[in-house]
């Protein structure tokens, strides 16, 4: 697996767009509904619209076609502050930055500047059922009929899936040798069907749901890279973002648990003791402790890896492998110890650590899940090749 190096020097546009300032607006707004988006299993409109406004959807698009030309250090900052609020937040944006870097290497020139105004919400279509969370090999077919390629597949879980303005499909090769072929696929296309609905026990407004096509037409224009190119893609450009900003996303809500539990245990007294706070205990000061020390090793993981990809360092791709499985271990470990710290009122939902709690779970088993990536590591540990 070889990955590519990121830019080493930012464009004049990127230095003029202050975009932690538009992740803490956006962030301040997601702060207010988390809740009712996590209750309700909705959508978070209010957040992403704000994004789309505040030209976050455009932050690693080119300033070619009108975009900020951040690099990933940017799109992973953004990604956690987000997720210190709201998990489904994070995780429309995580899937869109996902989608996004693959659009503006192998997309057409409309659908990249439609990104960098705001006016495109993208995300990936990958794992199916008949390949579960081995996404790199897609079952569902491609046949070229004409000018068009149809389309058979079923789609397991596509997030932002009645939102997002198209997907990046994966298929198998209609013709050339490969495991995949990727595709630029409208969400409105003939033959496409969202045939359920996500409620799952976390990241609960993040619309994720199966999508089906069945002969779906796409003009060949809309494919993304040579037929075959897929998994090279995939592993190159698509990989990288998404296993970095899952591990922002883990990051982010680390913080927030430790900040609660802090909080937590400031706050809460035993007036029987004298009005004695719960953080006297020395039991209770180690559990914050651990988890202090767990979140400053997730994030130094995080921005090795990220100086890693940008410099193009030889162990970049292990510690892509890396950086995924060691956060959302993790972020696992220290949701486990806010709630143990926290104790009945952890299962409160307005305290905010049991939603964090649940939200957190579903870095583990994301594809590639943290079990596959512990076996790709070690083949790469043993020098073993990993497909």
């Amino acid at each position: 697996m070889i990955l590519g190096p990121a830019p080493n020097s930012l464009p004049p546009t990127a230095m003029s767009y202050d975009y932690l300032a538009a992740a803490a607006a956006v962030a301040a707004v997601a702060r207010t509904h988390a809740a009712s988006v996590d209750a309700e299993s909705r959508f978070p409109t209010a957040a992403i619209e704000l994004a789309r406004e505040r030209g976050l959807f455009g932050l690693l698009s080119s300033p070619e076609v009108g975009g900020h030309g951040l690099g990933l250090d940017a799109a992973s900052q953004t990604i956690e502050r987000l997720a210190r609020e709201c998990g489904s937040t994070a995780m429309v944006l995580t899937m869109h930055y996902s989608g996004t870097v693959v659009i503006e290497k192998h997309g057409p020139l409309d659908v990249r500047r439609a990104i960098a105004r705001g006016e495109h919400l993208s995300t990936l279509a990958f794992s199916e059922n008949g390949s579960r969370s081995h996404f790199w090999v897609p079952v569902g077919t491609a046949r070229v009929e004409g000018d068009s390629a149809v389309l058979d597949s079923a789609k397991s879980w596509v997030t932002s899936a009645s939102h997002a303005n198209a997907y990046v499909w994966s298929s198998k090769p209609s013709g050339a040798d490969g495991a995949s072929t990727l595709w630029l696929v409208d969400r409105t296309t003939a033959g496409l069907a969202i045939t359920g609905r996500f409620d799952g026990i976390g990241l609960r407004g993040n619309d994720s749901a199966p999508v089906k096509a069945t002969s779906a037409r796409v003009p060949l224009a809309r494919r993304l890279g040579g037929d075959g190119d897929g998994f090279g893609i995939m592993m190159q450009t698509v990989l990288p973002t998404f296993a970095v900003l899952i591990a922002s996303g883990s990051v982010g809500m680390m913080e927030a648990a430790v900040e609660k539990t802090a909080e937590h245990a400031a706050g809460m007294k035993y007036e029987h003791l004298g009005q004695s706070p719960l953080c006297e205990l020395p039991t209770i000061r180690a559990y914050v402790a651990k988890m202090r020390i767990q979140c400053d090793q997730a994030r130094a993981l995080l921005e090795n890896t990220l100086a890693a990809l940008e410099h193009g360092r030889p162990d970049a791709p292990l510690r892509v492998l890396e950086v995924k499985a060691a956060t959302a271990e993790a972020a696992r470990e220290v949701l486990d110890t806010a709630m143990r710290v926290c104790a009945g009122q952890a299962f409160r939902k307005e305290v905010g650590v049991e939603r964090r709690f649940r939200d957190s779970r579903a870095a583990l088993i994301m594809a590639p899940t943290s079990d596959q990536l512990y076996d790709f590591i070690g083949k790469a540990v043993c020098g073993l090749p990993l497909f």
